[in-house]
């Protein structure tokens, strides 16, 4: 099977089980992002915002997730590589 996703980097304080994680999809450059799971509160809040010309609430195609902020740099690598088409 061919490798579609390029990996970018992984949460640095992971452990050995759920690790927030980047790619970017060579075909797309779109951001493929695991972290984990909002709670039902977090979900709530973000629910609660009301963006114009949207409808209200998380679609149900659609997830929150929450990743630690210092994955910050491993975020911007990857918008970086996305822009660029710099795909490794």
């Amino acid at each position: 099977m061919p490798v579609r996703f390029s990996f970018i980097g992984i949460d640095p304080n992971t452990e050995s089980n759920g690790s927030p994680t980047v790619w970017v999809d060579q075909e797309t450059s779109d951001l493929v992002i695991q972290g984990w799971r909002a709670d039902r509160q977090t979900e709530a809040e973000c629910a609660g915002f009301e963006v114009p010309g949207h409808a209200a609430g998380i679609p149900a195609h659609e997830t929150v997730v929450r990743i630690p902020a210092r994955t910050v740099p491993i975020l911007r690598e990857a918008c970086d590589v996305a822009e660029r088409g710099e795909l490794r």
